[in-house]
């Protein structure tokens, strides 16, 4: 944790008051990119690079959901494991509203409206994760274990990328 010149978001507010030890990772953020442009840009493994994902239930409440770069949701699944009828994603207005994150730069750490969060089980099983730092092509280098600081709670709802 070098005090050089990266961005201090909420999220690295976050991760400093909950002592959690982070290594900030910037890089050249492209519109659309997604998780495979940010791999390929800090040349790490897209497996590790830990999506947050802002979705809503039909009663237009909001939640997290923390996925592998190259994984998808199934928002069935999720909705069948939380016993809810119907989950799809937040419009970016309302992500933005909920986390004060811009879609893109969303992270779980700091979120203004506390979201529950869910993770994707096999996330844990990682050595290291690359997690959004807060900001539009910055991540942060963690091992996932410190996700516990967030209170998620597990889920298994992953399924391969087309």
């Amino acid at each position: 944790m070098s005090k050089s010149k990266f961005p201090v978001t909420p999220a690295i507010r976050f991760l400093r008051d909950h002592q959690i030890p982070y290594e900030p990772m910037e890089y050249a953020y492209v519109e659309h990119g997604g998780t495979a442009q940010s791999a390929l840009a800090l040349n790490v493994d897209e497996h590790a690079v830990i999506k947050t994902i802002v979705l809503q239930n039909e009663q237009k409440q909001g939640l997290i959901v923390l996925m592998h770069g190259d994984r998808h949701i199934s928002t069935r699944q999720l909705a069948r494991e939380l016993g809810m009828k119907h989950i799809e994603p937040a419009s970016p207005q309302q992500a933005g509203k909920w986390t004060g994150y811009l879609v893109g730069g969303t992270s779980p750490f700091g979120n203004k409206a506390g979201l529950p969060i869910y993770v994707e089980e096999s996330i844990y099983a990682l050595p290291l994760i690359y997690i959004n730092g807060g900001k539009r092509g910055f991540l942060v280098k963690i091992q996932p274990q410190y996700l516990a600081c967030l209170q998620p709670q597990s889920v298994h709802v992953a399924t391969e990328t087309e």
